[in-house]
C-alpha cells in the first residue's frame, strides 16, 4: 500500500506545453489525457486540452497538470491543487481522509466512480485549499 501525495497543478489552455517542458528538465514518464480522450468536454473547442497529464521521474518525483476549462474559474497563484491516490487497498484510508479534507469545506466534484474507473473527487477544505482523491478502481482479472 501506497498512498502518494503531489503537487497538481493547473493551467489555462497551455497545460501540454507546461508538462512537456517539465518533462524535458525532469525526464521519466509522461501521460497525457485530452477531455475528448474521457468524453469529459462540454465545449467542443476544448476536446483536445489537457484533461489530466501525469510526469513520473525514477527518482519518485510526480508532478501532475491539466488545463481549467473555461466554465471554471482561473486565477494564476491560485492554480495548485494537491492531489491524494492511492490503488484500492488503500480506500478505506483515502475515503478517511476525504472525509475530514471535506468537512466544513466545499465538495466540487463527489467521491464517485469516475469516467476512467477509479473513485474520484474533488474539494476545497475550510482553508481554501483544492484536494483531488483517486482511488485506483479494481483492477482487472
Amino acid at each position: 500500500m501506497t498512498i502518494r501525495l503531489n503537487p497538481y497543478l493547473g493551467f489555462r489552455n497551455n497545460a501540454r506545453e507546461a508538462i512537456e517542458f517539465y518533462h524535458s528538465v525532469f525526464g521519466g514518464d509522461l501521460t497525457v489525457s485530452s477531455f475528448a480522450d474521457f468524453h469529459a468536454s462540454t465545449d467542443p473547442a476544448e476536446d483536445n486540452l489537457v484533461m489530466h497529464s501525469q510526469l513520473t521521474t525514477n527518482n519518485g518525483l510526480t508532478l501532475m497538470a491539466s488545463d481549467t476549462p473555461s466554465s471554471m474559474s482561473y486565477n494564476p497563484g491560485d492554480n495548485i491543487s494537491v492531489s491524494l491516490s492511492g490503488e484500492v487497498e488503500d480506500d478505506a484510508t483515502l475515503r478517511g481522509y476525504w472525509q475530514k479534507l471535506s468537512e466544513g469545506g466545499t465538495v466540487t466534484a463527489p467521491l464517485e466512480k469516475a469516467a476512467w474507473g477509479d473513485w474520484f473527487g474533488m474539494c476545497v477544505d475550510r482553508f481554501g485549499i483544492t484536494w483531488l482523491v483517486n482511488i485506483a478502481g479494481t483492477p482487472a482479472t
